[in-house]
């Protein structure tokens, strides 16, 4: 076989239909596998899919679910409304040349104002958990609002009990103590509280590239230069290096916990990663040279988030937190995007990695896109905040605690977790099919349905595919039907964090996809 016939091979190798039956969680928009594919004229073709034309369009999964006719404003009145009304970072922030319109959601679906309908693989930025208007949480939510919508902490409700005592049980020992919050920045500014009263000691470190939320406090732990305001901001933080084992200065190809590893050189013994005794050096620097000799705690993702799913060398945390404990630190594990099973092979993301933290903190997913937050603790660590009032107006509202509760029983009933493992391990091994194609995709990593997918200039370098290059892919994608998301330090990191109902026929769908985006760029190019 010629070398050229093999890339072709390679090229379409993943778009075969398969004949086993996708984990069922999207609702009736589920169906069998496998694929059609349209011309661009609209005719459908009946093909191998060995032999299919990169002019080709992949259809879109079916979808029993009808959304409402859209009546309300036009899309003009929107826009003149967002520049004229809403704060000028709405604008800023708006993904997309040609801004989607979204209107109405349905599991892992959503359509637009004129009734086009997406694959949603960003999941509002990581935060739709179990699908857009799940009809369990949904239900839970409506009966809820037809109890009580609001009181406070001050009398004692059932559903806040109810609810922290279940969360509990998926901790492990002694993360029983539960603080519950709005927001991911408010419970990790409220964590950063909890470190320095019980250790009596200031200084936390975090790593380059990290962001832990937008809060003036919380600013201080963020890593990330978009993010950072010119005023004084989150004083006794420091940033210490980043062990990414792909864009780092060390890295192989057998460091990380990932389906999928970086193509990077390596010559580590078995049982050895040099590339994690370096940065757990660079980590014992900065102990040496930029904090005091007790410090009040540590905070990492499990893997970053915004960050680009950037993953560290396996035993990394392990070491680390030993380090900051003999410091007197605590170690603080930020769930937001990692927590309730996106990574499949665990409920949390520190389970990965064999440690148990000190404080977690979580949000996003919590709620299903509800707003809370919460933050779990031990007994000790808790007390502390007993040396003053500590009061949450909307923090474990009994909306948010229905909706909460809803969630953890519509994870264990339906499988997602397990969903989101296989889905995600395949949706990474077929990327990593297209990364060995094409120049530009850098890496492929992550674990479950928490995924990113970085684009190079070239593999050699490793230097970011310049941001218009990657708008141009990201906007090529949403065209064809799919949202995801881009992160990392330089904004070349596609982000793929979709709600954990996903199919493996939708998985197909993005693959296809994706291929022809890469295709007509490099075609462009």
């Amino acid at each position: 076989m010629s070398a050229a016939q093999h890339m072709v091979n390679n090229m379409h190798r993943f778009v075969l239909c398969r004949a086993a039956r996708a984990p069922f969680c999207g609702g009736p928009c589920g169906r069998q596998r496998g694929f059609r594919f349209y011309s661009t004229s609209g005719t459908l073709c009946q093909k191998s899919a060995l032999k299919i034309p990169t002019t080709h369009l992949p259809e879109m999964p079916s979808c029993d679910f009808r959304p409402d006719e859209y009546k309300g404003m036009s899309k003009e009145q929107m826009m003149q409304i967002r520049r004229q009304n809403c704060n000028p970072m709405t604008m800023k922030i708006t993904s997309f040349k040609r801004p989607v319109f979204i209107h109405q959601g349905h599991m892992q679906w959503l359509w637009d104002v004129d009734g086009k309908r997406y694959l949603d693989l960003f999941a509002g930025v990581a935060t739709v958990s179990v699908g857009h208007c799940h009809p369990r949480v949904t239900e839970a939510a409506v009966k809820q609002l037809k109890t009580l919508w609001h009181t406070t902490n001050i009398y004692v409700y059932p559903p806040i009990h109810e609810y922290c005592e279940k969360l509990a049980s998926y901790l492990p020992d002694p993360l029983k103590v539960i603080y519950l919050t709005n927001s991911g920045s408010e419970a990790n500014d409220l964590a950063m509280l909890m470190a320095r009263l019980y250790t009596g000691n200031f200084d936390i470190i975090t790593f380059r590239n990290s962001y832990h939320g937008g809060s003036p406090q919380t600013m201080g732990l963020t890593s990330n230069t978009s993010y950072k305001y010119p005023i004084p901001s989150g004083l006794g933080c420091t940033n210490t290096m980043c062990p990414d084992v792909f864009r780092g200065i060390w890295g192989g190809n057998h460091c990380r916990d990932s389906p999928v590893q970086t193509t990077r050189e390596c010559s580590c013994p078995q049982g050895c990663c040099m590339a994690n005794e370096h940065y757990i050096g660079q980590l014992k620097e900065t102990f040496a040279t930029s904090v005091p000799s007790r410090i009040a705690a540590f905070f990492a993702e499990p893997i970053q988030g915004v960050g680009g799913a950037v993953q560290y060398p396996k035993n990394y945390l392990k070491e680390a937190y030993t380090l900051v404990r003999e410091r007197g630190g605590v170690c603080i594990a930020d769930e937001v995007q990692t927590g309730f099973g996106r990574t499949g092979s665990h409920f949390w993301g520190f389970q990965g990695h064999d440690v148990i933290p000190d404080i977690v903190t979580m949000a996003k997913g919590i709620g299903n896109g509800f707003p809370m937050g919460a933050v779990v603790t031990t007994p000790e660590i808790a007390a502390s905040m007993a040396k003053a009032v500590h009061f949450n107006t909307f923090g474990g509202n009994p909306v948010a605690c229905a909706v909460a509760s809803s969630v953890l029983d519509t994870i264990t009933t339906e499988g997602t977790q397990q969903n989101s493992l296989e889905v995600g391990t395949y949706l990474m091994t077929e990327m990593a099919k297209l990364r060995d194609m094409y120049e530009i995709v850098g890496d492929v990593r992550g674990k479950g349905l928490q995924i990113g997918v970085e684009m190079v200039k070239d593999k050699t370098s490793r230097d970011p595919l310049p941001a218009d290059a990657v708008n141009e892919i990201f906007e090529d994608i949403k065209d064809m039907g799919v949202l995801i998301g881009k992160g990392g330090l330089y904004g070349q990191t596609f982000r793929i964090k979709p709600p954990m109902c996903i199919t493996m026929e939708d998985a197909d769908f993005f693959l296809a996809v994706f291929n022809k985006a890469l295709h007509n760029y490099m075609e462009r190019s």
